[in-house]
């Protein structure tokens, strides 16, 4: 519970501050959900029509294009007849007790354990900044959490259900259905597959050629200002086919370390999440909820302390108080972490196996 009284307590001293614009990805989502409804599904990426919605929304803020999946504006959608601030508060408790829930549930702890180490989970920065943006990256974590549990119980065909959270933001998370995959969960991936096909034909029935045309052709356009700090050219200073190689070199070495952790699922779906981070050339703070998830999932797999130690000394980092003070790392200093987390993944990957899993929470209490 720590950890979320950090985040709560947070995101109030954030509201009456407001040190940054407060929901500003949700009423983007919001101002396209409104397009959608009111005037046609296929205009969602009119980026004219998106801006006039947004400032109808909020006057003080700026209007930034809609170019996130249109299963972002359908699912906010539902929220369309509230007002503005009462449906930004309702999304950012849904998706905060998203990945609390989430958190709880998987977890292999017991007890008030379990909670804690959810509270520390959620006790990042990048949670609260998520949380305050009304970003739907905590809803793509709460899928790779929840896949987590059902994997490890071999309920595959429902985790392929929860990992299809996966199409909200599909950029942060791509390589984790793949790592599935080639670790032999075949129906998870099936699963997973099968949803992105009916999103894809809803989306043709909703939107039409047009519409999706429009989405298609917004992708090919240049990025938004900052949307590479957290990739390899903002933390690495590298481009061109130096990125490229080292990309496929991540991929390469992330399904093979899949392969080798095939019997722990868990650290399948952390190596994926992680690999899909590192390689991805688009990412803001709000995506570390994945590297967060995929950290929690390793303290769970993991007991030694030499595993531990590391984790809860990046979490203690990490969280608001610490960041927002001379101690902060810089943004693209977390990819780091990102990169030494992936490499002692793999390093247990290709050693023999000196710690088995840990059992599931509800096989030890079955």
């Amino acid at each position: 519970m720590f950890g979320l009284a950090i985040v709560l307590v947070a995101l109030a001293l954030d509201v009456l501050n407001r040190y940054e614009p407060i929901g500003i990805d949700f009423h983007t989502y919001l101002a396209a959900a409104r397009v959608g409804a009111e005037q046609g599904w296929s205009l969602i990426y009119d980026q004219r029509l998106v801006g006039i919605e947004q400032k109808s929304l909020v006057p003080d803020q700026i209007a930034q294009p809609f170019l996130s999946p249109p299963t972002d504006a359908w699912l906010t959608a539902p929220l369309v007849p509230l007002p503005y601030w009462v449906a930004y508060w309702v999304w950012a408790a849904l998706t905060l007790a998203a990945l609390v829930a989430a958190l709880v549930w998987a977890s292999l702890s017991h007890g008030l354990e379990r909670w804690v180490v959810a509270g520390a989970a959620i006790a990042p920065w990048w949670v609260l900044h998520a949380v305050n943006l009304g970003q739907v990256a905590p809803l793509v974590a709460a899928g790779a959490v929840l896949a987590t549990r059902l994997a490890r119980e071999r309920r595959d065909l429902t985790a392929g259900l929860a990992l299809s959270l996966l199409y909200l933001k599909p950029n942060t998370a791509l390589v984790i259905p793949f790592a599935l995959l080639v670790a032999g969960r075949y129906r998870i991936f099936v699963s997973w597959a099968a949803v992105g096909i009916v999103i894809a034909v809803a989306a043709f029935g909703l939107m039409g050629s047009q519409g999706v045309s429009a989405y298609l052709s917004q992708l090919r356009g240049p990025l938004p200002e900052g949307a590479n700090y957290l990739t390899l050219e903002g933390a690495f200073g590298v481009g061109g086919w130096v990125a490229t190689a080292i990309r496929a070199v991540i991929v390469i070495v992330s399904i093979a370390a899949a392969f080798r952790l095939r019997h722990t699922p868990g650290l399948v779906i952390a190596v994926g999440a992680i690999a899909s981070l590192l390689v991805v050339p688009y990412l803001h703070g709000s995506d570390l909820c994945l590297f967060g998830v995929a950290a929690w999932i390793v303290w769970e797999e993991r007991t030694a302390m030499r595993w531990r130690v590391p984790i809860a000394a990046g979490w203690l980092v990490s969280t608001p108080y610490v960041n927002s003070t001379g101690f902060a790392l810089r943004l693209n200093r977390w990819t780091l972490f990102e990169v030494a987390l992936l490499v002692a993944l793999a390093v247990v990957a290709f050693r023999p196996r000196r710690e088995g899993p840990r059992r599931s929470a509800s096989a030890s209490e079955s």
